[in-house]
């Protein structure tokens, strides 16, 4: 079996650059947001943008199964304000309706923040509800949960949140997730250590289910277990450690999945791509 290998890259002038950007650093798969992140509303793809994409996508030779669009950072479908609900239910369409029309099979998305204002359980129940919702309008698109390293009041970082959410999915079949290494650290999985990686996802098929598991966001970690706080490292150089990322490597339960390059500095992504390789 086969890593699939790549970076968040830069779809800056149009989709079809992410692929070329992709290409640049030597990836098998990457990740790109498919409209202006920092917008509520963007202008629709252009037929001549999709079809572009699509066969560019064919000629460099990348599969639509290990390409991984990321929905925007505005979205909280478990936003307690109705206002932001309404916004942010209309963006998330908007974001799978792109995914299908580019013929891609997943949408990353972080799940949600409670604000203080509801429980955890009534906002991880109303992520569910948001997620039918799109999942019901749209076809062949999987919703990908991305655990958190559960910052401020971010749901996800614990996989009993990711596994409350599954429950409340009505399509199981288009429902996965993406574990970013950083935040799994971050949020109190210590997977520096042998017994701590092991742990980590024994917890996952226990409370979640292997299954699920549809990508990975592979990223070393700025700060230290249990810190609840999200700043990525370069490969090797955070609280991770190298011997993590050679356990990781090594694991034939991330093959044939997107594992996807979040790391602080692009000029390194075909160095750290590299390095992963030669483990």
């Amino acid at each position: 079996m086969t890593k699939y290998i790549g970076a968040h890259v830069s779809a800056s002038g149009g989709v079809g650059n992410a692929i070329l950007n992709a290409e640049a650093i030597g990836a098998n798969a990457f990740a790109l947001f498919t409209r202006n992140q920092r917008s509520w509303v963007s202008k629709p793809l252009a037929q001549l943008e999709i079809d572009g994409f699509k066969a560019l996508l064919a000629d460099r030779g990348f599969s639509p199964q290990y390409v991984l669009p990321h929905d925007s950072y505005l979205i909280n479908l478990g936003s307690p304000d109705e206002e932001t609900l309404q916004k942010s239910r209309a963006a998330f369409l908007d974001e799978m309706q792109r995914a299908q029309q580019l013929g891609l099979q997943m949408l990353n998305f972080h799940p949600g923040s409670h604000l203080n204002k509801v429980s955890e359980e009534e906002c991880l129940d109303q992520i569910a509800r948001e997620v039918n919702l799109a999942l019901s309008k749209t076809e062949g698109v999987t919703a990908v949960i991305e655990n958190t390293a559960g910052q401020g009041t971010n749901l996800g970082w614990k996989f009993e949140h990711i596994s409350r959410i599954i429950e409340g999915i009505d399509d199981k079949s288009r429902v996965g997730v993406c574990i970013d290494t950083c935040h799994t650290l971050a949020a109190g999985y210590d997977l520096s250590t042998e017994m701590g990686y092991m742990f980590c996802f024994e917890e996952f098929d226990r409370l979640i289910g292997p299954q699920y598991l549809r990508a990975i966001h592979l990223n070393d970690s700025k700060k230290a277990v249990s810190s609840h706080v999200d700043r990525h490292e370069v490969l090797g150089e955070g609280f991770l450690g190298k011997a993590f990322f050679e356990r990781f490597m090594h694991d034939p339960r991330f093959d044939d999945m997107p594992i996807i390059l979040e790391t602080p500095d692009p000029t390194r992504w075909a160095d750290e791509i590299k390095w992963l390789r030669s483990l």
